[in-house]
């Protein structure tokens, strides 16, 4: 003979209440309380990480407008220049809206001095490939915008230059302490 199944026991429904408590984390609360003011600094772009984001515009703008992509010393230039630019923007971005005073995690005078020091050793590498390629006998119709990129390719690694020397002093101070 089988064994009776007992009958599925039934619990007394709870009496709900009328009152929703909710809880929020103090990081969502930080976050929505921090993100309310968007600050915005003016005057950053009137310092040298400001100037870099116009110049590095230039060197790039005057190689696209040719046939670079026939020459690859030119190709070189214009991935160095673009690849920084887009970075620099990046960082101008963070640096005027003040962003990086929300983020204490990330080190930024490391990142500061890693970012100003890769991008004067790439953007030297590149300016002497620019000015070493530009020659009338490869195409005398870009001539002048090639010259004109080589120019402004050094103006901008001496930008880089300055920009990781102040990293270098920054973080430095900072290291110290």
């Amino acid at each position: 003979m089988e064994a009776p199944v007992p009958p599925p026991q039934e619990h007394p429904p709870r009496p709900r209440s009328h009152t929703v408590t909710t809880t929020s984390s103090s990081f969502t609360a930080n976050l929505s309380a921090s993100s309310s003011t968007l600050a915005y600094d003016r005057e950053f772009l009137r310092t040298l990480p400001g100037l870099l984001m116009v110049l590095g515009l230039l060197v790039w703008t005057l190689i696209a407008g040719t046939e670079y992509f026939l020459y690859p010393a030119f190709g070189w230039v214009m991935f160095v220049a673009v690849f920084y630019w887009v970075l620099t923007v990046f960082f101008l971005i963070i640096y005027m809206t003040m962003t990086y005073t929300r983020i204490p995690q990330v080190p930024w005078t490391t990142v500061g001095l890693c970012f100003n020091g890769s991008a004067f050793i790439l953007y030297l590498i590149a300016a002497i490939v620019d000015a070493s390629s530009v020659t009338k006998e490869l195409d005398s119709h870009n001539y002048n915008s090639w010259a004109a990129s080589s120019f402004f390719a050094f103006v901008v690694t001496s930008c880089y230059a300055g920009n990781t020397y102040f990293s270098f002093i920054s973080w430095r101070s900072r290291t110290l302490q």
